[in-house]
């Protein structure tokens, strides 16, 4: 067992490393995780290529959990088990049962102690010699120093601990793993990684003993259990077809514990994963419904993208398909999660809170339902922060510490407490008796599509990925384009000269020093205040990386790459919607005050509103770094309410070049701010990430003549704006009042797909958080163009 005296000192990345580097070395490994927790089992997996396993008394009962570690480690070499919290810590007020200690004298596993010892010395001595003497029923085997510094130190620690001491792990910032607001983020939605457990491997071998690691593991004495079998556990009926039991998986529902798919495989049904943000319906002849654990919140816009797949479930469970949903599963069954439309199949609406509920309780059932009867007990767990209004229906699923919990049915358990199906192997046998007695889901009837389907290019039907989608896609094969806000005249002759003369440089590398000073002087800051990028996209993945960030927060709705960038660093996303009833305008006491980094538009692509610069400036303070999008300011005649000009800590301002000048295939945009934040950003950006072309685009569009211009063509969008909106008010169509070269239209539903079979490119605006499909975005153009798309709006 790798265990250590207290939470964060480096369990997972030893435990981790430990199983990858034992497997590299030839061994079948079994990874096993004491307590609850489901994050760090999936990175198991990732190092051993088997199932991770959790042992938990208090889920599964004492007398299982030495049966459930033989049962995950059948046919390997070695087991290695990841302690919880301090080795003695267990649910409170019981003496340290559950505990990793407990669970070690259970399985009579000798433990090795992983000690952070970055700001210690001999201190480390009498805390392993406490650890080591407090529970003569615990065998401490061995130490494996961590995040290990100088030589001197290292041995001054060595002659202080009266332990053997099997490794000495030095810090490496490559390998850390990103966290959330629950923990580490799961294997499966972080990039890369397989890649990361690889070097937690190739570092826990080059600086831990495995071979005194491996005699550890021998020293442990033989167990007198046998090893769990869920056939056992539940009876499968006589031959027959094997019903589909449809279990939610993909980035968003990461957790079920491997033992609840034995065990219904065991009681006869088929086990088909599906995944809710990609697939668009449930399983071929699902019966039954298992949406176990995750983080809903974090896909909640395209969790509700998908409608085909939430209109499905909401018929099934409403029909009677037996259904089992446990956290994730039930705010995915709820009506909406932080604004968002989810299933409806359970009535209540849950949102993000400060307030983070971990409890390791025993509930109690209300009544008779589909996995319970009527006062029995079981063990569960639940660690969340979202909320649930109402949290319980008429009938609830638990009472836990008296209060109901859930929404429960003959057909029907969803609620926030997690149970360990091992641990309550009947509540897996009344689900499979009444799957097997659920007739299949029938087969929608395939709809004859209307022409405007037919013809409609990708955008018209339900996106995987919302946040990845643009304007772009909507505007491809000839479609007269409202999608996309590039000014649609020429581009001017001095900026097509100095594209042209960009290649006379291409044979060298790119210097990007004639851009930040074009850009210092047009913004009159210093070039160390001035990064070049390549677009605006290349600065959010930038500020995405810079920081490990705690509370990052995107206002929205939005321009949707910088949530996206975030997500993809393995981050946790918290939201902040504009409020259509406010007018979308920005509500600065909404954003919460532990935020580290804040992100806005100015103006906000898609709604076109204009936030006054003292909201923005409000926004900042001590420990924050404020991020403001002006990709679309140069669009406003003097650039009203633009902060690139001001000196203020912690506040970046960026901007893009590409949509007012005409050269979205440029990749020219810059980042203008506090400089300490300016030079972090400049060392992790890739170098020459900025193509010649783009530093002469940027050079041109700094100049006088290019002022000028930007003027000129700013007061046109006004114009055209007016424009169009003034045929909107006439024809009775609601939008929001715009001051960008955009305008936010509430068209109604089914308008978009009209328009793209008339060969009209609106851009859909259901993929923008806080928005559905009854809004699109209009891009402005000229009258002439403008009443061609207020005649197809207008006609039925």
């Amino acid at each position: 067992m790798v265990a250590a005296p207290m939470t964060g000192q480096g369990k997972t990345t030893v435990a981790t490393g430990l199983m990858a580097a034992l497997g590299g070395a030839g061994l079948a490994v079994s990874g096993h995780k004491v307590g609850p927790d489901y994050i760090d089992p999936g990175y198991h997996a990732l190092a051993t290529g088997r199932p991770g396993r959790n042992l938990d008394p208090h889920l599964v009962g004492e007398g299982r959990v030495a049966p459930l570690l033989l049962h995950g480690a059948r046919g390997a070499d070695a087991a290695v088990v990841e302690g919880v919290m301090g080795l003695h810590d267990g649910r409170i007020g019981t003496d340290g049962f559950a505990s990793s200690a407990h669970v070690a004298a259970l399985t009579r596993t000798p433990v090795v102690l992983v000690v952070d010892v970055s700001r210690m010395s001999r201190s480390v001595g009498a805390l392993v010699a406490g650890m080591a003497a407090y529970d003569p029923a615990v065998e401490v085997a061995g130490v494996i120093l961590n995040k290990a510094g100088s030589a001197r130190n290292v041995a001054e620690i060595i002659r202080s601990v009266h332990l053997p001491v099997l490794g000495v792990v030095p810090r490496d910032e490559r390998i850390a793993s990103p966290s959330r607001h629950l923990g580490l983020v799961p294997a499966s939605e972080r990039e890369g990684a397989a890649r990361v457990v690889e070097r937690l491997g190739e570092h826990v071998a080059n600086h831990v003993d495995l071979d005194a690691l491996l005699e550890v593991a021998r020293s442990a004495p033989a167990l007198d259990a046998r090893p769990w079998d869920p056939a056992e556990e539940v009876t499968a009926p006589g031959t027959g077809p094997r019903p589909v039991v449809a279990v939610a998986g993909g980035r968003t529902f990461t957790f079920r514990y491997a033992e609840t798919e034995e065990l219904l495989t065991a009681a006869g049904c088929e086990v088909v994963a599906f995944d809710p943000l990609e697939d668009t319906e449930l399983p071929t002849g699902t019966r039954g419904v298992y949406l176990g654990g995750g983080f809903p919140e974090v896909y909640a816009g395209e969790l509700a993208a998908n409608r085909s797949l939430l209109a499905e479930l909401r018929e099934a469970v409403r029909g009677g398909v037996p259904t089992v949903a446990e956290c994730a599963g039930l705010l995915y069954l709820a009506d909406a999660l932080d604004g968002h439309t989810m299933a409806g199949a359970v009535p209540a609406d849950a949102r993000m809170t400060e307030r983070l509920t971990l409890r390791y309780p025993e509930a109690v059932s209300p009544g008779d339902t589909l996995l319970t009867r009527a006062g029995e007990r079981v063990t569960g767990h639940e660690f969340h922060r979202t909320a649930l209004t109402p949290g319980h229906g008429d009938q609830p699923a638990w009472e836990v510490d008296g209060t109901p919990e859930g929404f429960a049915s003959p057909t029907l358990h969803a609620s926030y407490l997690h149970v360990h199906w091992a641990g309550h192997p009947r509540l897996a046998a009344r689900f499979a008796g009444a799957v097997h007695s659920a007739p299949a889901i029938a087969p929608a009837p395939a709809a004859e599509p209307s022409p405007a389907a037919r013809t409609a290019a990708p955008g018209s039907e339900p996106v995987a990925d919302p946040l990845r989608h643009h304007g772009d896609v909507e505007a491809r094969g000839g479609m007269l384009d409202f999608a996309v806000n590039v000014y649609p005249g020429q581009r001017p002759a001095w900026l097509d000269r100095a594209l042209r003369e960009s290649l006379d440089h291409a044979g060298v590398y790119p210097d990007p020093e004639p851009a930040r000073g074009a850009v210092a002087r047009r913004h009159a800051r210093r070039p160390a205040e001035v990064l070049p990028t390549s677009g605006a996209a290349e600065a959010f993945t930038l500020v995405a990386r810079l920081r490990p960030w705690r509370r990052p927060v995107v206002v929205h709705p939005q321009f949707t790459e910088p949530h996206a960038a975030l997500e993809q660093a393995g981050l946790i996303v918290t939201t902040v919607l504009c409020a259509e009833g406010g007018g979308f305008a920005l509500d600065a006491d909404a954003v919460p005050e532990d935020a580290d980094l804040v992100m806005v538009g100015n103006p906000t692509n898609p709604t076109g509103v204009l936030h006054p610069a003292v909201a923005l400036r409000g926004l900042c303070r001590p420990g924050r770094l404020v991020v403001v999008d002006e990709a679309f300011m140069d669009a406003l005649p003097g650039e009203p309410e633009s902060l690139a000009g001001e000196r203020i800590e912690g506040l970046v301002v960026l901007r893009s070049l590409t949509k007012h000048w005409s050269v979205p295939g440029i990749r020219a945009g810059y980042v203008v701010g506090d400089e300490p934040v300016v030079r972090e950003l400049a060392r992790v950006q890739t170098p020459w990430s900025v193509s010649a072309p783009a530093i002469a685009a940027t050079v041109a569009c700094m100049s006088d003549e290019a002022s000028a211009e930007a003027e000129r063509r700013a007061r046109e969008f006004d114009g055209w704006r007016a424009d169009l909106e003034a045929g909107l008010r006439e024809a009775g169509i609601g939008f929001v009042p715009s001051r960008a070269p955009f305008v936010l239209v509430k068209a109604g539903e089914g308008v978009h797909a009209r328009l793209r079979g008339q060969g009209i490119a609106l851009r859909r605006a259901d993929t923008f958080p806080g928005l559905d499909a009854a809004w699109v975005r209009v891009a402005v153009r000229p009258p002439e163009t403008t009443r061609k798309l207020l005649a197809a709006l207008s006609s039925p």
